[in-house]
Parts: C-alpha cells; structure tokens; sequence
C-alpha cells in the first residue's frame, strides 16, 4: 500500500501555496526519471496530499473565459479577492476561507493511468464524505464535481464541491474545492465554473446543515475517505 504525506496548510497566500504544490510535483517528476514503472520501494514522500484554506481568490482554468469574472480590478481590490489564470482544467471558481482545498499530489502509475477514473474517484470521496453528514451527494453527467439536490424544488442543484486537474507524466496537481463554511457571496461576482443555467448555483455544507461544521472535523472524515476510495495510506 502506497504512502502519502498529509499537510494542512493555512496563512499562506495562494501564490505560495501553489508554489508549494508545484514544487512538490516537479520533484515527484524528476525522481520517475530514475525509477522503474510500478516500482515498490517509492520514497514515503513521494506522494503528497495537501488540505488548506486560501484567503479570498478566483482562479481561472486554461482554457477558461475570462468574461466569467465579473469583477474588474479596481473591484477585485475593494472586495479584498486576488485573482490568478492557472494551468487546470475548469473554468473559473472561488477559495477563501471555510472552504478546504485539496491538492492531491500522486504518481498515478502508481495506482491506475487513467485521468477519468481519478476525477471520479475524487468525486466519490466528497460523496461519501457528504454521506458521513446523511447529505446525498450527487453527480451530473454535463458537469464535473459534486452536487446536492434541492429536495423542495425538482430540477434545482447547488454544487458543493468543484474539481479542476492538470496532469504531466501522470504526476497530478491542483484538485478540488469543498464548501464547508464557505460565504458563499464570493460566487455572486463569477459566473461559477462557467455555469449559466439558471436552475444551478452553489452551495455550502453549512447551507445544507443550516449550521456551521468543524473545519477539521471534516478534513479528517475526508482523509478517512481518501485512504478507502484511493486505497493509499496518510501518513
């Protein structure tokens, strides 16, 4: 069974956490070009897994509109949130705090090569720990990340959880954003992850409980659910 390093992170900018996470996984590159494929004796740092909150910001994916950011920058000053164009997937979406950002930094050749099953599986994770607060997360087939449906109005979801990655040499960076305690009127100036419909918008755990949730009580039951779905040791 594969180990991964567990670190919570929080006080550092996003742009230093970032740096934090792109070193991690340049360093877990440079050491595959020693190994062999599947080798078993992996340093115990090599796989990295990274929980944090961010201070208030908006990052676009790659290949995301820019027009989805509603704010310009004398706005972006006043209401206090930076902003940064990354190398994920995904459109455009909001960290701050009450929010726990995941960075899962892993060598999937390690564990399977295929990128889908590993977006999925991230999802299961936020599912079943959804699950632990009797909340029934779900998926929609258009879109990536996890929703819960509005049991009061029919075709009605609100997404708690949004997943971007980039993979190089199957080496994973970046990864999801679940709304604890999240003030969710950041996402009034975004159109989040590039959604329009209207009968979609966002949520938190919070919103769903209709009460404020221990951050890291939730941190650890989403460890507890990455070592079963992922089927790694945290260390």
């Amino acid at each position: 069974m594969h180990k991964v390093k567990y670190e919570w992170i929080e006080g550092k900018s996003y742009e230093e956490v970032w740096a934090i996470q792109t070193s991690l996984h340049n360093e877990l590159k440079e050491r595959k070009k020693t190994k062999t494929l599947h080798e078993s004796n992996i340093e115990l740092s090599d796989h990295h897994l990274i929980f944090c909150q961010h201070s208030h910001v908006y990052t676009l994916g790659k290949s995301g509109d820019i027009s989805h950011l509603l704010l310009d920058t004398e706005g972006l000053t006043e209401k206090g949130v930076e902003y940064f164009k990354i190398n994920r997937g995904g459109d455009i979406t909001y960290h701050g705090p009450g929010q726990i950002t995941g960075y899962p930094i892993l060598d999937l050749e390690c564990f399977y090569t295929d990128v889908h099953r590993y977006v999925r599986e991230i999802e299961e994770v936020i599912i079943q720990t959804l699950d632990f607060y009797q909340i029934k997360g779900i998926r929609i087939p258009a879109y990536t990340g996890v929703w819960v449906e509005d049991i009061h109005e029919e075709g009605q979801f609100r997404k708690i959880c949004a997943i971007g990655v980039h993979l190089s040499r199957w080496v994973t960076l970046h990864g999801f954003a679940f709304n604890v305690n999240t003030d969710l009127k950041y996402f009034d100036h975004i159109i989040p992850c590039g959604i329009e419909e209207t009968n979609l918008s966002v949520t938190s755990l919070q919103r769903e409980l209709g009460r404020q949730v221990d951050i890291f009580d939730v941190s650890e039951q989403l460890k507890t659910q990455f070592e079963k779905i992922f089927k790694f040791k945290i260390i």
